[in-house]
């Protein structure tokens, strides 16, 4: 199983970035992906996941600003983040069934 995470960067309070995680050994269609996010100084955050029939939960910091969806023709979980707080500033990491993760990548939200 590989999780190759990518999109993040740096942008200004109430900007938007689209994360993307491409997935590879397993099977997509059955699958549990979920994102999750790590500040400085805080416990790893579960914030979205979705099934492979796309049924979706996001966390109470991120509903309504994220959404989380995929595309199992591409394997690949999405991530879009829209109205971005200097609090979403993270480590963002792609999982799937909480046993694989991607690399990370690092979101910075500036005011």
């Amino acid at each position: 199983v590989q999780l190759q995470a990518s999109g993040g960067g740096s942008v200004q309070a109430g900007g938007s970035l689209r994360l993307s995680c491409k997935a590879s050994g397993i099977n997509f269609a059955v699958s549990i992906m979920a994102w999750y996010r790590q500040g400085p100084g805080e416990e790893r955050e579960l914030i979205a996941s979705i099934t492979g029939s796309h049924a979706t939960i996001h966390s109470d910091s991120v509903r309504g600003r994220f959404t989380v969806f995929s595309d199992s023709v591409r394997r690949t979980m999405y991530l879009q983040m829209s109205d971005l707080k200097p609090e979403d500033t993270a480590v963002y990491y792609c999982s799937f069934a909480g046993q694989y993760w991607g690399q990370g990548t690092q979101v910075t939200v500036s005011s």
